[in-house]
């Protein structure tokens, strides 16, 4: 079963724009069997994704959630995760039986990019070893080392904005329940570069909507 672990919606109001049952219909056709919707501190892209969840494809409800050092993606969740301290958002993704993954956490182009320490590995279950939106490939290559080093679940995922991007990367797991999958590390991971032209589209989309804010 392959996984895309790392989608936005229209829900991710700065910068997403496809709607939940577009990305289920997209992904379906691209061959998936199931995607993370990781919208920006909401879980209300996956929650409207799930009623487009078939026998045959799965989606999990996630959320890319801001810290004081960076973000934070939540996977598996049922509330809402308010942004805060680092401690305290992994405490509420936790308290909810949720997975805790670092997305793109060495990347020296987003602002955003949360650098882990070694004492931060007892709160982390994985790290985004490979994100498909990653300018620099020496940026993923650092997360995959950290992982590996401080026995993490190394996994993979597209970022997407677009249609286009879906399926650009993520996992490949060996059985049919992907948290037990994730959490046994029994899956491997997949992943090509998205093309540099949808970093454009997502600055043109965030400019416009910043200037009609306005």
């Amino acid at each position: 079963m392959i996984f895309d672990l790392h989608v936005h919606s229209l829900y991710s109001r700065r910068c997403g724009c496809m709607q939940p049952a577009d990305i289920v219909k997209t992904a379906t056709k691209k061959g998936l069997d199931g995607v993370a919707i990781t919208d920006h501190n909401t879980i209300a892209g996956g929650v409207r994704a799930k009623e487009f969840e078939t026998e045959d494809f799965r989606v999990i409800i996630g959320s890319e959630v801001s810290t004081d050092r960076g973000e934070v993606i939540g996977l598996f969740l049922s509330e809402e995760v308010a942004p805060g301290r680092f401690e305290d958002v992994v405490s509420a993704i936790k308290a909810q039986n949720g997975f805790v993954l670092l997305p793109h956490p060495f990347d020296r182009l987003r602002s955003t990019a949360l650098h882990p320490r070694p004492e931060d590995v007892a709160r982390i279950d994985g790290i985004e070893g490979f994100n498909a939106r990653c300018v620099f490939q020496a940026d993923n290559q650092a997360a995959t080392e950290f992982g590996l080093e401080h026995d993490l679940a190394v996994v993979a995922g597209s970022d997407a904005h677009f249609h286009g991007e879906i399926g650009n990367a993520g996992i490949l797991i060996g059985g049919d329940d992907p948290e037990d999958c994730l959490r046994l590390r029994d899956f491997q991971t997949f992943g090509r570069r998205s093309s540099l032209l949808n970093h454009c589209r997502s600055k043109g989309l965030i400019l416009c909507r910043i200037r009609n804010s306005l």
